[in-house]
């Protein structure tokens, strides 16, 4: 096999200053909605409107995993006279892949809901302990790829809007014990272990939206940075699902080979659909819904369709499944092998105009061998074929015909398997650390959420431990928080076997509630995951075999932040986890 000049031996003071540095950074928190409204037609049917999509092992149980699936972007607490609710007609459903050898969806949940006016003669939402509309809905399960559904509930309470204290606590309302307690109520169990919520909830993802989109002013260079999703609501479907309903041979995480047992890895992705025809009637009455099913709106990895898919492309991917993203390469391969935000990390392209990520710069002579992953540069792909990549993930015989497709894709090595298969705990993907200076060898694990079925999902590996939300370690910088610890904390940093560390569950390995993913993508896109695994940043000099990978340039990236660092309220520490939405008395733009 080839060998690479070695050069991450032993640091010398300077080198071990500069990344206690970097510790300190992220210890101290160097702190784009995700698919709300992100595509054309699904902008004017909010109803259907997925937003966001989480997984993460349930830190309170952890011997099950939490999927939420959010919908209805941008929802006024004081929305009234006609307050938001889950639509009738619109299957909402939540897809687990669990076994790249079956085709589509191991398991399927899928809800749909009712409306009932229970007093037609006010205009109050609430009156009297009557609501209108009261929402139920009914849970169906399939195991067997969609072609059969098992009921689970029928009449699923879901709470109603958080209107105010008279409407909500008062006795010409509902006389509930505040919404905390209607929120408990709404929370059923199934015959089969699952914990399942419905209802509204504040909307748990962070962002400026209003400097991200003005040309990518983020953080914004000459007004206060404002999280764009602050006091408003959602609707939230969360499932907290038994481990063992989840992993393929029915398993639970105790039997797990290692804390990156790849037979654990399951791929998450949410949808809703319609149906094909509607048509109006002249009285006033409730349209008619008629036809197929179609799907018109889908999730996986957050920011995908918002800030990867080109506006020309964007409700073309929504009526696609992921299962179908492999077949249509030719059309969105290369969003994600070059993708559009690159241009802005490049001073050779648009980086000069979009100063406020000027921190943001993507190698281009990565360890002086001219390793260029700029938009349209060749990336990895000269090693195609050579002994350099014998042997790893790079290799045809193995995965590199996925990874290493063509000429001109630098970022299929990194963004695009990052959404498309997972990251697998095989060479080159695995920490610098005890690679002694050649990225392609096998370094230290970190990471296996390999589902390689090409499709863009949110992927999981359930046997990695939970990080506390109290530890002091935890970060909302996820994996990228992990590799840090990895490749300097002496705790993990001595050897390559596998070893918890900290975050390792947070994003991309899932995506917990708190997980900053508008920064880790950004950071992404500018060649983080590439440095982490020893492709580093231009600046550092391969050539001295004392030099510090922890340059300028990485510390750039390591401390680029948004402005906005964290939601705007506090998580729950028990199921479902989401927040109380927020209330319309209370709640002033």
């Amino acid at each position: 096999m080839q060998h690479w000049t070695p050069f991450f031996g032993l640091w010398n003071n300077r080198s071990r200053f500069l990344a206690i540095t970097v510790l300190f950074l992220f210890q101290t928190g160097f702190l784009l909605a995700s698919s709300h409204r992100e595509a054309p037609l699904i902008a004017n049917d909010p109803l259907a409107d997925n937003t966001d999509l989480y997984a993460f092992r349930s830190p309170d149980d952890p011997s099950t995993i939490t999927i939420i699936a959010n919908y209805i972007p941008g929802e006024l607490p004081f929305g009234g006279p006609n307050y938001y609710s889950f639509g009738e007609n619109i299957r909402y459903e939540i897809h687990i892949d669990n076994n790249v050898e079956t085709p589509g969806d191991d398991i399927t949940y899928r809800f749909t809901f009712q409306h009932v006016i229970e007093d037609s003669t006010t205009f109050f939402n609430i009156r009297l302990g009557k609501q209108n509309l009261r929402t139920t809905y009914t849970l169906e399960r399939s195991t067997d790829g969609g072609m059969t559904f098992d009921l689970l509930i029928s009449g699923g309470v879901v709470p109603p809007p958080n209107i105010g204290p008279r409407s909500i606590e008062g006795g010409a309302g509902l006389g509930a014990d505040g919404y905390h307690q209607l929120m408990l109520q709404a929370i059923q169990s199934t015959s089969y272990g699952e914990r399942v919520f419905c209802g509204p909830a504040d909307d748990p993802f962070f962002v400026d939206l209003g400097g991200v989109f003005d040309l990518g002013d983020l953080p914004r260079q000459n007004s206060s940075v404002r999280d764009g999703l602050a006091k408003y609501n959602v609707h939230t479907i969360a499932l907290k699902i038994p481990i063992t309903t989840l992993q393929k041979n029915g398993k639970s995480v105790v039997e797990a080979e290692s804390i990156l047992d790849p037979d654990y890895v399951i791929g998450i992705w949410a949808s809703a659909s319609r149906r094909a025809m509607r048509t109006l009637r002249t009285d006033g009455g409730q349209p008619e819904e008629s036809g197929e099913w179609v799907q018109v709106s889908r999730l996986g990895m957050p920011l995908t369709n918002e800030a990867i898919i080109p506006v020309g492309y964007k409700d073309q991917w929504n009526s696609m499944t992921p299962y179908q993203d492999l077949a249509a390469l030719d059309t969105f391969g290369d969003f994600f092998y070059n993708p559009e935000l690159s241009l802005y990390l490049d001073d050779d392209q648009f980086g000069g105009a979009v100063p406020a990520m000027r921190g943001l710069r993507i190698q281009s002579n990565s360890l002086q061998l001219g390793l260029d992953f700029r938009y349209g540069k060749d990336g990895l792909f000269p090693l195609k074929g050579s002994d350099a990549v014998a042997g790893t993930a790079l290799d045809d015989a193995i995965f590199g015909t996925l990874l290493l497709p063509k000429a001109g894709a630098p970022r299929s090595v990194d963004i695009w398997p990052i959404f498309h298969t997972g990251v697998p705990n095989l060479a080159p993907y695995q920490l610098a650390t005890g690679k002694n200076g050649d990225p392609l060898a096998a370094g230290k694990p970190f990471i296996n959420n390999f589902l390689p079925n090409g499709g863009d999902m949110l992927r999981l590996n359930m046997a990695v431990p939970t990080t506390p939300r109290n530890d002091p370690a935890f970060s909302s910088l996820g994996l990228i928080q992990a590799a840090v610890l990895g490749l300097i904390d002496t705790a993990y940093n001595q050897t390559t076997d596998i070893q918890f560390i900290p975050n390792m569950d947070g994003f991309p390995n899932g995506r917990r509630l708190e997980d900053d993913v508008t920064r880790i993508e950004l950071q992404a896109v500018s060649g983080i995951a590439l440095a982490a695994i020893g492709l580093w940043y231009d600046d550092y000099q391969a050539s001295s075999p004392t030099a510090s990978p922890v340059t300028n340039l990485l510390l750039n990236v390591l401390s680029y932040s948004t402005g906005v660092e964290a939601n705007d309220t506090d998580f729950q520490p028990f199921f479902p986890y989401v927040a109380e939405p927020w209330r319309g008395t209370s709640v002033g733009r």
